[in-house]
Order: structure tokens, then sequence, then C-alpha cells
């Protein structure tokens, strides 16, 4: 790996893209009956179909000699050897060992961290089962019907998401809550729909010092002191951390704290005691099943050739879209209304991995990076913002996701799900001339005139690339799959740009600021004087108008 080498693969991508630039998808199908055949890739039960997609068999060979040049199979390996890939705070990513299930060793710092990894599960899943059976209730013997889970970021995201993917799997009666907001209405608004005497409270923080997590964290504790007394507060709280002194100090008890390893990323961590709410929620079967899900992604991820890998090729039509086209953004549109939440979870996967501007040794990144991942569940989408998708001046590229069969809903709604799924993929394809749009309008008796001015606004320009990603139903299996999938296509973009997808210093500044203005935005009298002009203008004028 040269960097005139890659520098050279950029730029037979860019001569390509010239090449083919004037070219448009649907032609690709009509020069190639079997394209679908052979731009998909199947993985079980699950389908990858990109053959709605600016790409020929030209592009895919550009994009994978990019890949190789760029190190990507170096890197795979050195991610599931245990390497300190994550350089700046020297540490490996060794999430792929949390959700294993086989007997296969994880080797970190020359330790096979996998005995630590099924004690902390099946201590875990133990606590689980007796939270769901009755076994463990709270200080008045009443069994726990909500579980409120304190945290934020990592600690948050992929919890909430997972949860309401897979809502219609938890059986046990047990209403599960996220809170990650400081603004204190997030926490007394899920306080007001709750029993104290049947709530669990899970703090879910590392260091257990996170300023919002703490602070929320705090308030539910006085709430419940002053509902239930002080000695209830090591029957009701439980904490994932590896602060074993300040849980304690919090009142929490040792056997009821959760631990992981600094080897595991928040944003990376749903498969850790961070999943400790949707264990609950769902159970530990498919709390397993979920594991089982991600861990067969991994395996595919590994040992699949890289023109037949799922991660690789999602990540490769990335880079071609990011850095030969100049696209901004990628949309990710779940047909599942239970998915909701999963667009945002991915905007933190991948806008926070790989939010970066400088390579692994501290240069400038020559490259964009990180394009604003956004989406919403389709239908709804498709009366919002799909009409920028389809005839704005940005184009977009677009994930659709959906499954073949229902869970728990009408085969006839899912059914029309499906058709408007498809329909927009196509589409956002096929597109509508001027020339089909008039011969449209002519059919309606309207004038010549009528016609010439109506008929560009009905034009969609079409030729916007999407993939579908097709699977038999939502149930934890899948998501575990999707989760995995989406992670190792965020690392297979950082591979090529040469960045660390495992660190996230550019939260820090605005936490250290926060920590400074706090005091002065507390007390009044402060001064401001030594912060900057708006800073100082906004406080000032905040105090002025909370006195009247």
């Amino acid at each position: 790996m040269t960097a005139a080498q890659i520098a050279a693969a950029y730029s037979a991508l860019e001569a390509h893209r010239i090449e083919i630039s004037q070219r448009r998808i649907m032609d690709f199908f009509t020069e190639d009956s079997a394209r679908f055949q052979r731009f998909q890739v199947q993985l079980d039960d699950l389908l990858f179909d990109y053959s709605k997609h600016m790409i020929n068999d030209a592009t895919l060979a550009h994009l994978l000699h990019l890949a190789r040049v760029s190190g990507l199979e170096e890197a795979r390996a050195n991610l599931f050897s245990g390497a300190r890939i994550n350089s700046t705070e020297g540490r490996a990513a060794m999430h792929m060992a949390l959700r294993n299930l086989t007997g296969r060793a994880f080797m970190v710092e020359g330790r096979n961290v996998m005995p630590d990894v099924l004690a902390a599960r099946r201590k875990m899943l133990d606590f689980v089962a007796s939270v769901r059976d009755g076994t463990i209730v709270g200080s008045s013997g009443a069994m726990f019907s909500d579980v409120v889970n304190i945290g934020i970021g990592g600690s948050d995201l992929g919890p909430a998401m997972a949860a309401r993917a897979l809502s219609t799997f938890g059986n046990a009666g047990i209403r599960t809550h996220f809170v990650s907001n400081v603004d204190s209405a997030d926490l007394s608004e899920t306080l007001s729909q709750i029993d104290p005497a049947q709530t669990l409270f899970i703090i879910s923080s590392k260091t257990f010092t996170t300023q919002e997590t703490m602070t929320n964290a705090r308030t539910a504790r006085r709430f419940m002191a002053q509902a239930l007394g002080e000695n209830s507060i090591g029957d009701h709280f439980v904490a994932v951390s590896t602060r074993l002194d300040l849980v304690q100090d919090f009142g929490i008890r040792a056997d009821r704290i959760f631990g992981f390893w600094d080897w595991v990323g928040g944003r990376y961590s749903l498969w850790s005691s961070i999943g400790l709410a949707l264990a609950i929620a769902i159970g530990p079967r498919h709390f397993e099943e979920f594991l089982q899900g991600g861990q067969e992604m991994d395996d595919h991820f590994e040992s699949a050739p890289l023109q037949d890998n799922i991660p690789v090729l999602m990540g490769l039509l990335a880079i071609w879209y990011r850095n030969i086209w100049n696209y901004p953004a990628h949309a990710v549109i779940p047909y599942d209304h239970r998915l909701a939440r999963f667009p945002a979870y991915l905007q933190q996967l991948d806008m926070e991995s790989n939010g970066k501007s400088v390579t692994r040794e501290g240069t400038k990144v020559h490259v964009a990076t990180a394009p604003v991942i956004w989406g919403e569940p389709g239908t709804n989408g498709q009366h919002a913002f799909f009409q920028m998708l389809h005839q704005g001046t940005s184009i977009i590229p677009v994930d659709f996701l959906i499954a073949a069969k229902p869970v728990m809903a009408d085969d006839h709604h899912h059914d029309l799900l499906i058709a408007n799924c498809l329909a927009q993929s196509e589409a956002l394809m096929r597109g509508r001339s001027l020339d089909e749009v008039k011969t449209l309008l002519v059919k309606t008796n309207m004038t010549e005139q009528e016609i010439e001015a109506l008929a560009p606004h009905k034009t969609f320009e079409g030729n916007r690339p999407s993939s579908t990603i097709l699977y038999r139903r939502l149930d934890p299996r899948t998501l575990g799959r999707l989760v995995a999938l989406y992670e190792h296509r965020t690392f297979v973009q950082a591979a090529i740009w040469n960045i660390n997808p495992f660190d996230q210093w550019g939260v820090e500044l605005g936490k250290e600021l926060c920590n400074r203005l706090a005091p002065i935005v507390a007390d009044e009298l402060a001064t401001t004087q030594d912060l900057d002009g708006s800073t100082a203008g906004l406080i000032a004028w905040r105090r002025q108008i909370a006195r009247s």
C-alpha cells in the first residue's frame, strides 16, 4: 500500500465516473437481463440488492482495487486479531467477542477474553431471568413492571432502538423506558408513567461520571428515596459501569453492577451489559438470538471474498458516491415502523465513527469523509422528504430495508408496505422524462399551452441510486445481522479513508466548555467578562428574561 497507488486508484475511479456519467441505470438493465442476479448477495434469508446503482463490472473492479491498495484486507485481519486498532487510545476494538457464541478464542493483549465475556453474559442473563420471573423484586416485594434505562449516546441509542424494534418479542409484561436528555422533561415524563414500587432503574455509564447521565441518575435517586425511602435504593437500582467505587457510593450493591471492558466502544456496546434493558425486554433466549445474528455477520465479513461481501460492497458504494460523485448525504429508509430509531442509531455509528478530518498518522485527510446519515420509516417519509429525493437538486443514495413477512401484522397491510418500498426504489431509478409526462397529459384533454406549463413540474430526473436489503422478518437474529452489517460497513469506509473509527475526540471540547459554563449559568452574579461576546450576551439576556 503506497500513497501513489491509492491516488492512482482514485484517479482511475474519477476517469471511470466521467466515462459512464451519461449512462442511465435503466440502460444497464436493458443491456443485461441477468443484472439483478449478478449484483446481489445472499446471506441465508437476507438479500442485499445493489443492482440499482450507477455501476457496472468495471466500476466494481475499480472499487475492489481501491479497497486492496488501501489495505482493507489487512485492516480487517487486524480488527479480528485484537490489534490496537484504536490507535489514539491504545486499544483493541473487539466488540465481535461480545456476540461470540462459539468456542472461538478472541485475543486482546495476548489474552483470550472469552472467559470474561461469557461470565459477564451469564451474570447478566441470570439477572434478567430472575427479574422476568419475579425471583428478583422491588423493596416492597412487588414484581417489576417497568425498567428505566438512564444513559446517553451508545448507552441509550442502541438499547432504545433495539427494544423498540423487537417490542413484539417481549412477553413478560415489563415496559422499558429510555432517558438520555438532560432536559428534565425527558426524565419527568418517564417518572410520571411509573409506579416507584415496581420500577427498576439501570444507570448505564462506563465511568459513572457522564454529566447528563449522572444528573438524571441523581434526580431519579431522589425521586425513589422520597417515594420508598433511602433503604430502597439497593433494590431498585443497578449499574452498567466499570467504576465500582462510584457505583457503591451511589448506593448500588456490588452484585448488581454489570461491567464491560475498555476494548468496547460506546456505540459498539449494545452487545454487552449495555444491552441489559433490551435483554430484560425480550428475555435471555431472544437476546442470544440477537447475538447469534451479529456473529453470523461477523463470520461473513471476515471470510467472504471482497466481491461477495455485503459490508464491503456497502462500504465501497459509500466511497463511490461520497468521494467520486461528491454526494453529501445518505438516507436509510426502513419500511418497518418498529425500526423508527434505526436511522438515528446509524447516525451515531457512522458519523461519530467516521466524522474525522485527520488520518491515523495525524495528517490531513484529502478526501471527504462521513456523509450525513438520516432517515425515517416508510411510508411516512414518502409524504415528507421523498419529494426532495425524487426531484431535489441533491442526489441522495438510499438504503431501503424491508421484511418479506410481517411480525404480528396484517398481511394486506404488509403487501401494501412492500409495494410502496419497491415502487419508491423503482421510481428513483426510472424517473419520468419530459416527453413521457407530455404524452400522459395529452390524455387529460389539457391544452397545449397548459401542458407546456405543467410538464416540467411533473418530470422526474430518475437515475438515483438505491440498495434494498430484504430479509425474511424482523426478529432478534435479523436485527443482530443488520446492526453488525452497518458496523462493518462503517469500518470498511474508515479503512479506505485511513482514519480511526473507534475514537470520538470531537465531542470533548463541548463537554469541557459546558463544565466551565455550568456554574456561570447557574449563578446570575457570576462574571461573564472572560467569555466571547455572543456567549456573554446570551447569558445576560437569559438572566434578564428569567427575572421577568
